[in-house]
């Protein structure tokens, strides 16, 4: 016979159970008007690169990539429906390093690298991971492990044909990563041309020009890296990624 305090313990178990579960359906980005783009179960509603053997994959109810796709051409993950202006909550972590070391030049503030004496960028090796949330087949927001912090808008920084002033705007105003291992959340809020990067809250891309980035297009998730075909061994730079809560709201 089952005695008061087992009774009680039980039912608090299954009312812990069910206000958990509640909390989940009825989360503050549904209240705000936001859309799952990934269901927590499966990769319903992306479109798995062909070929791709199970690298992409749902385990533990997040989005885990080896970095190991057998695809033929784009390894990315994309979305199956496509977005114009929009706000995007991704939360992300690193789960380690590639088997490598790779060289990590330091970003400074106006987008130039940092160098010697000599004039040659000062490249330390150390261990890197790398991948990306894609924007609409056009754009990208950096996730890394570099010193500049996560956030950083490559394209951007690096087109010459942008004044001085757009460049620097594409660097991180401050490194928000917490370690590799631990989670991360983006929020990522793109109208037109300009885009606005909250890293953990802070803002680290504050609407910065991106030019082209006006287009409708999908989301994306970035393979990096990969195994060395020599010698089976990822590359020092490789996407060894999770992805979870990614949830979107179009403006």
């Amino acid at each position: 016979m089952k005695t008061l305090e087992n009774i009680l313990t039980t039912g608090l178990i299954l009312l812990l159970i069910s206000v958990n579960a509640l909390a989940q359906d009825k989360s503050v980005y549904n209240e705000e008007g936001y859309t799952k783009l990934f269901n927590g179960e499966n990769l319903a509603g992306w479109k798995i690169p062909e070929g791709d053997n199970g690298h992409w994959s749902v385990i533990n109810n997040v989005i885990d990539y080896d970095a190991r796709s057998e695809a033929e051409g784009n390894k990315d993950l994309w979305s199956e429906k496509e977005f114009q202006d929009f706000q995007l909550h991704i939360e992300w972590r690193f789960k380690g390093y590639g088997d490598y070391l790779f060289p990590l030049p330091t970003i400074l503030p106006s987008g130039e690298y940092l160098r010697d004496e000599n004039g040659e960028i000062i490249e330390p090796l150390g261990p890197n991971a790398d991948s990306g949330i894609l924007l609409k087949g056009v754009g990208q927001v950096n996730l890394w492990c570099w010193s500049v912090g996560s956030g950083e808008l490559w394209s951007v920084r690096n087109n010459k044909d942008l004044t001085a002033e757009q460049r620097a705007a594409a660097v991180p105003i401050s490194n928000q990563d917490q370690p590799v291992g631990f989670w991360n959340a983006f929020d990522i809020t793109v109208k037109g041309e300009y885009i606005t990067v909250k890293n953990n809250g802070i803002v680290v891309i504050d609407h910065a020009y991106y030019q082209g980035l006006n287009v409708v297009g999908p989301i994306g998730l970035q393979h990096h890296g990969g195994s060395d075909a020599k010698t089976g061994k990822l590359k020092g730079a490789s996407s060894l990624v999770q992805f979870r809560n990614v949830w979107i709201k179009e403006l």
